[in-house]
């Protein structure tokens, strides 16, 4: 019963009430119609005195109503009349007109508390219902508007730039006077609606100071996007929002921007990925191509060098023919393996190779390159066997100790180091030269790539190292480089689980 007229209340109560006060009147009338009637019924049959108290209920009956309905104020003079009525149509008639003799009566006295005490407790209960109502009203309307704001998030198109469509979409789902999104990254700031100031500052402040709250004179909101605890943009609205909506949007915006920018990571690495194919077919085309003219050029030089009756200089010209074809077939050959490397063509032919014999291989092949430097093997264990691609390694190594010949300081020594450790033979070659810089260090093992600090001191096509790290990784190993400017730069390649000694 208690809650049907709350619930009333709510629906009906003061504020509903307001802007209508002919109805408030005559409902006030009605009820007072309905006093005078009871009280009457009450006068008629007051030597019954078992009825007194059935009409102080009706009074209350009447009392409670205009509390829920009107307000406290209203509830009042009618409690103050139906008292007055009810002391002066039920007193002795010697004493009906006897204002004085009522109000020191004390049952009257009881009854104006009682009926003003329920009046207070029901107008209050009333508004508090209303309040409540209409907070969840609002707050449901606010939910209504996050899903849709949600839901079209999802939608967006996120090959453009998040900031400004996001901008436009709390200003129009929300119904709000501005907005401003502030996508730290790309350091751009995107309004929507109308600004009497700077949007551009006003966000920026709120991501710079970390400034997050509500100023309800202005109607601003503030808040820092953050995604976990790292900030990565700012919002400010103005308009009519509550402190946990502005928190949610800013929760929804932070969202979006890491979806953004995950996909814009991944269309990056697909875009790598279908450059480094188109580029490893270029070259295993080239590759090829090269092979025939190559091959006729050292048979040429072979036949001429071999005919003989030549003077010294043509003899010399023959030979550097024959040098250069020489080199690049080795460069063709290790594009053609690069290429081949990439596309995971290239099959594991694993057998038991010597390591020391592998080292002594590489330098004899790099005798001329080696010449004017100071070759240092440290060897631990002579006996040392890898399972590994003979050719394979071969490459790995030419490639270390060939870019140590290039970048050493003149005079230097090359140390060249293999051992096990633990389950890995651990191959180094070790130099003195110009310093690789910490940004570079990863770097450098990918194709084409040179350090900006080397780039002018050799000629190289950047490929080299990039064959020696799929080398590596396809025999299941590791390569990377230290590089200091007392200790000298060393590179290492790790080749783990079948290395194993080899007993005489």
């Amino acid at each position: 019963m208690s809650l049907t007229f709350l619930q009333a209340g709510a629906l009906f109560g003061p504020r509903r009430w307001r802007g209508s006060g002919l109805r408030v009147l005559l409902f006030v009338l009605e009820c007072a119609l309905g006093m005078v009637s009871v009280t009457f019924v009450g006068a008629v049959a007051h030597w019954s005195a078992w009825l007194m108290p059935v009409v102080a209920l009706l009074y209350l009956l009447i009392v409670v109503p205009i509390a829920l309905l009107c307000g406290f104020w209203q509830a009042v003079v009618v409690s103050l009349t139906a008292v007055f009525l009810q002391g002066y149509f039920t007193v002795r008639p010697s004493q009906a007109l006897l204002p004085l003799n009522q109000a020191a009566d004390p049952a009257s006295w009881a009854t104006l508390v009682v009926f003003v005490l329920a009046a207070l407790i029901v107008s209050r209960l009333s508004s508090r219902v209303s309040e409540h109502a209409r907070e969840a009203e609002s707050w449901g309307g606010q939910v209504n508007d996050l899903y849709e704001f949600t839901r079209r998030t999802l939608e967006m198109n996120l090959h453009l730039e998040p900031g400004s469509q996001l901008a436009e979409l709390v200003h129009e789902v929300f119904a709000l006077e501005a907005v401003a999104v502030f996508d730290a990254e790309l350091h751009k700031v995107y309004s929507a609606g109308l600004w009497s100031a700077d949007p551009r500052e006003l966000a920026q402040n709120v991501y710079y100071f970390g400034t997050s709250d509500d100023d309800p004179a202005t109607g601003l909101g503030r808040r820092v996007v953050r995604l976990g605890a790292a900030p990565i943009g700012s919002l400010v609205v103005r308009g009519d929002t509550s402190p946990p909506t502005n928190n949610a949007i800013a929760s929804l915006i932070a969202i979006t921007f890491d979806r953004y920018r995950a996909f814009a990571n991944e269309s990056r690495i697909e875009s790598e990925r279908r450059t480094e194919q188109l580029r490893s077919t270029v070259l295993d085309s080239l590759a090829h191509a090269y092979k025939t003219p190559l091959t006729a050029i050292r048979a040429a030089s072979t036949g001429l060098g071999e005919m003989g009756h030549l003077s010294p200089a043509q003899a010399e010209l023959v030979a550097l023919i024959d040098e250069q074809a020489g080199l690049l077939g080795t460069l063709t050959t290790r594009l053609l393996t690069t290429a081949r490397l990439n596309a995971g063509e290239v099959k594991i032919h694993a057998t038991e190779v010597g390591v020391a014999t592998l080292i002594e291989e590489v330098i004899a092949s790099l005798s001329d390159r080696l010449a004017s430097m100071k070759v240092v093997v440290d060897l631990p264990d002579d006996n040392l066997v890898l399972h590994c691609d003979r050719q394979l390694m071969v490459m790995l190594l030419t490639q270390y100790i060939d870019n140590a010949c290039k970048y050493s300081i003149l005079g230097t020594t090359i140390t060249i180091r293999a051992a096990q450790s633990q389950s890995e033979i651990l191959f180094s070659v070790h130099s003195h030269g110009p310093v690789i810089s910490l940004n570079d260090r990863e770097r450098i093992f990918d194709r084409y790539y040179r350090s900006s600090s080397h780039s002018n001191r050799a000629a190289g096509t950047g490929i080299g190292l990039s064959v020696a790290k799929r080398v590596a990784l396809s025999h299941g190993g590791s390569v990377w480089v230290a590089s200091d400017e007392v200790e000298g730069t060393t590179f290492f390649a790790a080749i783990p689980a079948t290395a194993r000694k080899r007993f005489s």
